[in-house]
């Protein structure tokens, strides 16, 4: 039930956000944090002769992202598979694009990871984090995330902190777009 939830209510938040970005259709594309699998089957939708490839540390995420893409699985386009971002099992270079919707937020080590994920980009690869909660944003959701960002081991950062995680990371070509009236963030980068 969650995991539905999930997929319904990020699924606007998810359609702006790629728009900030290009899927080509030739594109490999990895969706770090894939939970229900809506953002999976959105980016299959776009690289229609590239692969998708879905990872989440929850054994629940991965069976209902399985479910979900079942079809494009069969196809050989989608995989899904059990995995943490702080230690890709892909190797160096791999994706053209890679995105992380409603995740960075738990990753468990923001600087890290972001290292790692940069790892299995492509020379020039991008990233593309999307979130519907920034720390300073004046939406009501960012707010109540930001009071209880401590007790829940939510890192919220600003636009500005973004950016110089993305910079301290190694990335180039940073760009953060806001939503503000809705409290929505996407950053994206090239490795």
């Amino acid at each position: 039930m969650v995991l539905w939830l999930m997929n319904r209510s990020h699924s606007s938040v998810t359609d702006w956000g790629l728009t900030h970005v290009s899927v080509g259709p030739h594109d490999v594309v990895l969706d770090v944090g894939c939970g229900g699998g809506r953002t999976v089957s959105k980016l299959a939708a776009k690289a229609m002769q590239g692969k998708v490839y879905g990872v989440d540390y929850s054994e629940e995420s991965v069976a209902a992202s399985t479910r979900r893409n079942a079809h494009e699985i069969a196809a050989g386009r989608v995989e899904i598979a059990l995995g943490s971002v702080s230690q890709l099992s892909f190797p160096d270079g791999m994706f053209d694009l890679i995105t992380a919707v409603e995740t960075h937020i738990w990753w468990p080590d923001l600087p890290s990871d972001l290292r790692e994920v940069r790892r299995v980009l492509k020379p020039s690869g991008q990233l593309a984090i999307i979130s519907e909660v920034y720390k300073g944003a004046r939406a009501r959701t960012s707010r109540v995330a930001e009071i209880y960002a401590r007790r829940t081991g939510m890192t919220l950062l600003t636009p500005d902190e973004h950016r110089r995680q993305f910079t301290d990371a190694g990335y180039s070509d940073v760009q953060i777009v806001v939503e503000e009236t809705k409290g929505w963030i996407c950053a994206t980068a090239r490795s």
